[in-house]
């Protein structure tokens, strides 16, 4: 037997329960850390005062531009590595991951190029004010100049997950994460601000080398330059694909951009505030997040094998699952939000407009587990129509608005409850879509 034989009898026959959250814990794992060294960057750069601190929310937005590219071309070109193996055509996976990988270094590139020549422009559009510069660009700057290996670790990183090598994909994503979180015990205290950037770039090339690795040895898709396609169909096939996560992570940067720059007239202490609820709400949601990847190639393989009973299975035991998680992290955040703002900041003002934005925000996401999962599940069947819809919502159609007219109203208490709103509205407006899946797909 095979080995595309043998992966399809994993996919196809192991109970569902068990392949999502085998495929899913690595993922989760994996996003817990980066999300944890990027809470660790929030720590060592707030006891430099509260515009560096706030500059990391600054670079947050400039991470979710980057991460709305790879994940397009990374969960476009994974999708359909999942079909070739799934329709067992080894050479078709191989063609889209090769195509994907190559495509999204491109991207990266250009992206840290444009970047680097318009640095201190790039940072006041997304949100600096005048003393958060510097430290913005001293962080922005090599943000920047990673950004190719980046984009192409999170590429190699789905399209792992997609062949069910999640745990491979663990490793390298945590290996940088955890690089990271020594580089900045190591750098921030004599470097400052351009420390933790440069502790940020030598982790995240690190990562893609090993990712590189692991998916050299072991993936059935195999990476070449030879193997790039020249078919227009293979191009928009990712991008038709990949859209409703450019569309989610993309979303989330205006959105973060818009959030900095409304919040601008309260003061650093408010953008420093915002930040670190933003980045324990990612933590939070990452569990979530983590779940429904694992739940992605489960859904497109067996949707595409026409086993249509395993993904309702798979919908329902990740939105269940998902909600246990997320509710772990979330009430202590609720509980506990004065001393969880006091350990990233000391200010007292900080952490007076945190705890009570950390507060909603908690409740806001326990609602991710209605909307995530079955936004992803469109995305990993190919309903791209649908789940381009679904993921205009959390960060776009729902919080765009909310922020604007509740920032014009209620002003900083505006700002503070704008997302979890947001949150709410979109896992009530997802219900619908999971029903319709659930009761109107006819089994196999």
């Amino acid at each position: 037997m095979t080995e595309t034989d043998l992966y399809y009898q994993k996919m196809t026959q192991t109970p569902v329960a068990k392949l999502v959250i085998t495929l899913g814990i690595p993922t989760t794992i994996s996003m817990l850390i980066t999300n944890i060294y990027n809470m660790a960057d929030t720590y060592f750069v707030g006891t430099l005062g509260e515009s560096p601190q706030a500059a990391t929310g600054i670079l947050f937005t400039l991470q979710a531009i980057i991460q709305a590219i790879a994940f397009m071309i990374g969960q476009g070109s994974g999708t359909m590595v999942s079909k070739g193996l799934a329709d067992k055509n080894q050479s078709e996976a191989s063609e889209y991951v090769s195509t994907g990988f190559f495509t999204g270094g491109a991207l990266g590139l250009a992206l840290c190029v444009f970047g680097l020549i318009f640095l201190k422009h790039f940072m006041q559009l997304l949100g600096s004010t005048r003393t958060i510069l510097p430290y913005a660009c001293d962080y922005g700057m090599w943000v920047l100049i990673a950004c190719p290996f980046m984009v192409c670790s999170l590429v190699l990183n789905n399209c792992l997950r997609y062949e069910g090598k999640a745990f491979y994909s663990m490793i390298g994503l945590t290996t940088g994460g955890i690089l990271n979180i020594f580089g900045d015990w190591l750098l921030v205290p004599r470097y400052g601000v351009f420390g933790a950037g440069l502790s940020t770039a030598v982790s995240q090339i690190i990562s893609f080398g090993i990712l590189m690795y692991f998916h050299n040895k072991l993936a059935q898709g195999h990476i070449s330059v030879k193997l790039i396609s020249k078919k227009s169909r293979v191009y928009l096939n990712i991008i038709r694909v990949g859209i409703p996560a450019m569309i989610r992570q993309g979303l989330t940067s205006i959105s973060h951009g818009l959030l900095n720059n409304l919040t601008k007239p309260f003061g650093d202490a408010a953008i420093a505030a915002m930040s670190v609820v933003n980045r324990f709400s990612s933590f939070v949601m990452c569990v979530g997040l983590g779940i429904g990847q694992g739940f992605q190639p489960v859904a497109s393989f067996n949707y595409q094998a026409k086993r249509y009973s395993r993904v309702k299975k798979g919908l329902v035991v990740t939105m269940t699952v998902g909600f246990v998680m997320v509710s772990l992290l979330a009430v202590p955040g609720f509980i506990f939000a004065d001393k969880v703002v006091y350990a990233f900041q000391k200010s007292q003002k900080v952490v007076d407009i945190g705890a009570y934005a950390l507060r909603w925000a908690t409740v806001g996401v326990m609602f991710l587990p209605l909307s995530v999962p079955v936004n992803m599940l469109y995305q990993s069947i190919r309903k791209a129509a649908l789940s381009s819809f679904l993921s205009l919502m959390r960060s776009g159609l729902a919080f765009i608005p909310t922020l604007i007219i509740t920032t014009h109203y209620m002003g900083i208490t505006g700002i503070q409850i704008s997302q979890p709103i947001a949150d709410m509205l979109t896992g009530l407006i997802s219900i619908p879509f999971s029903m319709y899946f659930l009761f109107k797909t006819k089994d196999e």
